[in-house]
């Protein structure tokens, strides 16, 4: 059975490339390559700070006929921005740095937008910064109604490891989501395997917390067993390097599990996005992205 009748699968254009993910440097030249590759049918963009170059990248994403996802981490990151601050001045500098990332979004043509929590503030105000949290994520949800009939998608990071995020575990997740999820069809969450170490959670668990509501999907590695390792934390490494926590087989039971959970439909295929780069002496974004293809094609083909 072909893989692309239950998702459409795509690439995180900054992490293939890390050199563009400030919104600056050869968007267009990199974004090129991987239209011209017909495995993909997804892309995930980022950050473009030049209007001409945000131009000519709407322009080759309408002509490749690819599923256009907008991630705002490297806007969140970048700028420091924090939809969860229980600092008001804060959370509004975040509300509207993630507004102007969805209008960037909507200009190249996406249709799924990816958001994202603060830093987790510790047990005692975690309660209140969900509350926020979900404050914030309403006024954008209601915003991009208003703009056009994009998906924002709220992706799961870790807690204790690396981000260090509010959201975090799945079950917080699954408390926003019930919060406004209901409220707001155009809302839903991304799961990223590359996660699931780094959170201690397992897939098999986590994602039934979720599932009742719309759901993307990351592929990914990382390191995460020795702190002092040159690639510890969520740098997602490619697949299958020595002392990293994803291989091809964890690929292959993620693929399982979510059909059988039947959330890898054809009448409603969500987007699965691999997440990696190249991070070690002689590794190139074309040598990564093709092992990348290999591991999907060899998880697949053992389904």
């Amino acid at each position: 059975m072909s893989i692309y009748r239950y998702m459409d699968v795509g690439i995180v254009h900054f992490k293939a490339f890390p050199e563009i993910v400030n919104g600056e440097g050869p968007i267009v030249e990199s974004l090129e390559k991987i239209i011209e590759d017909d495995f993909w049918t997804a892309i995930e963009v980022g950050w473009i700070k030049d209007d001409k170059k945000r131009q000519e990248v709407r322009t080759l994403l309408e002509v490749s006929g690819l599923r256009v996802c907008y991630a705002t981490q490297p806007r969140v990151f970048g700028q420091k921005l924090n939809l969860s601050s229980l600092d008001p001045k804060e959370r509004r500098a975040g509300i509207n740095g993630v507004k102007k990332g969805i209008e960037e979004a909507y200009h190249v043509g996406a249709t799924s937008i990816r958001v994202l929590s603060g830093k987790d503030p510790g047990d005692e105000k975690r309660e209140e910064a969900k509350k926020v949290f979900v404050e914030s994520l309403m006024e954008l949800c209601e915003f991009t109604k208003e703009f056009g009939d994009a998906n924002l998608y709220m992706k799961i990071f870790d807690r204790d490891q690396d981000k260090k995020a509010l959201i975090g575990h799945f079950k917080d997740a699954a408390d926003v989501l019930d919060m406004v999820a209901p409220h707001y069809d155009n809302f839903g969450s991304l799961a990223d395997l590359s996660h699931f170490p780094l959170l201690g959670e397992k897939p098999e668990e986590a994602i039934p917390l979720v599932d009742k509501y719309p759901m993307h999907f990351h592929i990914g590695n990382c390191i995460m067993r020795d702190w002092r390792h040159p690639l510890y934390g969520d740098l997602q490494p490619r697949f299958n390097i020595a002392d990293g926590e994803v291989w091809t087989k964890d690929v292959r039971d993620y693929f399982r599990l979510l059909l059988d959970r039947k959330l890898l439909k054809p009448e409603n295929k969500p987007v699965m996005s691999v997440e990696v780069r190249p991070l070690l002496y002689q590794e190139s974004s074309a040598a990564i992205m093709a092992q990348a293809k290999r591991v999907i094609k060899t998880a697949w083909a053992e389904v």
